[in-house]
């Protein structure tokens, strides 16, 4: 009995179908078979399967369609390599830094001067690839700037007995309330409360009041072992941009606690190597107990906070002199001074003023200072040599006055605006300059238009979520991973946005970090092929223009650039990043094994630029 498809056969070709038909079909069976298995093969040789990507033609949509779309963030990963989602790190990486080992520094040989704490990339190395997971009682932050005063306890590494253990002054400092730490105004650490502290600065250096920093050319202040931010805090409030650095800490960090406060910090400490900055970054470098021996290794970090510190700055240093009694306040005073006055003088510093504890040296303002100085002090630089600052070791000698940004901070204008003559001395021509702010200036409304009201907005309803309770999702701070001329950070001021930006520079790319800190932005050099020097979660948002191209040639791994940006992202934070089309879908494959909910847009501008918007989802295990 003949099968249906052969009858079916018969009734087109006849009972007996030609013979080069039937080899015909026989060919095409064996090709379509060859396809077949090469296409599985292909399947299997590769990391992962590739989806066809979802590709957004409307970059600005209305806000309607939002929740809509929302809806299709998470279908972008069915099916991507779900098989190959990283795991978790163990519970004891939940506050992980990595480069800062001080258990392989020792077994390595870094013993000599403190070593041991500093940061040692080449060391710690890890090869296990997992995501560092959130505490077991991390809740996302509150909004700013209710945020700054109050932090959920169980988001930063400080226990409840470590608190109650604690000193009279940071009980002064902090209340702590069922899982909240809530910071006092006055700050435990300056006696007579940060506000008054601040005005006494401010007095000192000639000022009536510190509402008058700004007029007086202070923009930038580096807050070095800044406590837990109570001083940058108010700094911020006066719209200054106070940058908090301390020494990496197991417990209790104060660079982790600023940045859940919503402050600018990051891990630094003066130990053996330069700080990630320029010459000529500050307008001022404050010191209250901050624990360093300034006059400790030849003067060697005195040396580095006047490499840092710009023409007509201000060092301000405050001793725990307070705490003694009688004549011996006095003898201590004077015991820290005769070291320093010597140091002070052959950098061309002078002391301005003296008042209790604290004492305010200003940087000369005239380069032949250093020309009519005694023979045996502490030379200058060769020109050049301060040419890309990224953790190379301490010098004694004397650097950027052959620049040509030195420039008195006084004769800067009160606003973040560089003039035609400010910018050709960054060698960067003005119209380029503004074309630039104007590209960022749109990118971000489109920013804007795009994340509303998943991310700006207070109440951001999600499809099918009940109406959100308090801590809304919000953004405090956003790092600029390449950030060029710093346009970006300028664009968030201009729409009077409440968040602060860490520019990133490269440093294989074109050094602009002078002209970001010359705009009184926050700023540092970084190797994106290392760990950046924070701890987890302490970003809202990341953002990256040409970042994946311009590593593409690099020794790293892009993999591992994803799990440190997973690293320091906070649950629910967002990442935006602008490149080539390759580039982004490597990406986005990437976005989905570290968990990522991704979605790739097209900007419809006739390039082959592509966006990528991840958010990072709150794990709660």
């Amino acid at each position: 009995m003949r099968s249906s498809w052969f009858n079916k056969l018969s009734v087109i070709f006849g009972p007996r179908p030609p013979l080069s038909w039937l080899l015909l079909c026989l060919i095409s069976l064996l090709a379509l078979i060859a396809v077949l298995g090469s296409s599985s093969s292909n399947a299997f040789d590769s990391v992962t399967p590739t989806p066809v990507p979802d590709v957004y033609l409307n970059y600005r949509r209305l806000k309607e369609q939002t929740a809509v779309d929302y809806l299709e963030l998470k279908s972008l990963s069915v099916g991507a390599s779900r098989q190959r989602e990283l795991g978790l790190c163990g519970k004891e990486r939940e506050n992980y830094v990595p480069c800062h080992n001080v258990s392989a520094n020792l077994l390595v040989g870094f013993k000599k001067d403190g070593e041991e704490f500093d940061r040692h990339c080449e060391v710690s190395r890890e090869r296990e690839r997992c995501l560092v997971r959130p505490p077991k009682d991390y809740k996302t932050p509150l909004k700013w700037p209710t945020g700054r005063d109050v932090i959920w306890s169980g988001n930063v590494k400080i226990t409840k007995d470590q608190f109650l253990s604690s000193g009279s002054m940071t009980k002064r400092l902090m209340l702590l309330e069922e899982n909240q730490i809530a910071f006092h105004s006055e700050d435990g650490l300056i006696f007579d409360g940060v506000k008054d502290y601040s005005r006494q600065i401010a007095e000192m250096i000639g000022l009536g009041s510190d509402s008058e920093f700004l007029q007086a050319g202070v923009h930038t202040v580096l807050d070095i072992g800044c406590g837990f931010g109570s001083f940058g805090a108010h700094l911020v409030s006066l719209k200054l941009m106070a940058v908090c650095i301390a020494a990496y800490e197991a417990t209790g960090s104060q660079v982790q606690l600023a940045l859940e406060r919503g402050l600018p910090a990051m891990i630094g400490n003066f130990i053996s190597r330069q700080l990630p900055y320029p010459s000529l970054s500050f307008d001022m470098v404050h010191c209250a107990q901050c624990g360093i021996v300034w006059d400790k290794k030849d003067g060697m970090f005195l040396i580095e906070v006047d490499r840092l510190l710009k023409p007509g700055g201000y060092f301000v240093l405050t001793s725990p002199t307070s705490k003694l009694q009688g004549s011996s306040v006095s003898m201590k005073k004077r015991n820290m001074l005769t070291p320093l006055e010597g140091l002070t003088q052959e950098i061309c510093w002078s002391l301005l003023a003296q008042q209790d504890e604290t004492f305010v040296w200003q940087k000369t303002v005239d380069t032949d200072c250093y020309a009519s100085r005694k023979q045996g002090t502490i030379p200058l630089c060769k020109e050049g040599h301060d040419a890309q600052s990224y953790y190379q070791p301490l010098v004694s000698c004397v650097s950027g006055t052959s620049s040509k940004r030195w420039n008195p901070i006084q004769n800067r204008s009160s606003g973040s605006q560089l003039s035609s003559a400010e910018l050709e001395v960054h060698g960067v021509l003005p119209e380029d300059f503004f074309d630039d702010l104007q590209f960022w200036r749109s990118a971000l409304k489109n920013y804007w238009s795009l994340l509303t009201p998943l991310i700006f907005s207070d109440h951001p309803k999600r499809p099918g979520d009940e109406d959100p309770l308090p801590p809304y999702n919000m953004i405090r701070n956003v790092m600029d991973m390449s950030a060029h001329y710093g346009s970006l950070n300028a664009a968030f001021l201009e729409e009077k946005k409440s968040v602060w930006v860490m520019n990133v520079v490269p440093v294989r790319a074109p050094n602009t970090l002078p002209l970001i800190l010359d705009q009184g932005f926050a700023g540092a050099l970084h190797d994106w092929c290392e760990p950046f020097p924070t701890y987890p979660r302490t970003y809202d948002m990341l953002h990256a223009n040409g970042l994946l191209s311009h590593l593409a040639s690099e020794r790293c791994s892009a993999m591992d650039l994803f799990l440190e940006m997973d690293r320091i992202l906070r649950p629910e934070g967002w990442a935006v990043l602008s490149d080539k089309v390759g580039a982004i879908e490597i990406a986005r494959q990437l976005a989905t094994q570290i968990r990522w909910e991704a979605r790739v847009i097209d900007l419809q501008n006739g390039s082959d630029q592509r966006l990528l918007v991840c958010q990072k989802p709150f794990i709660k295990k």
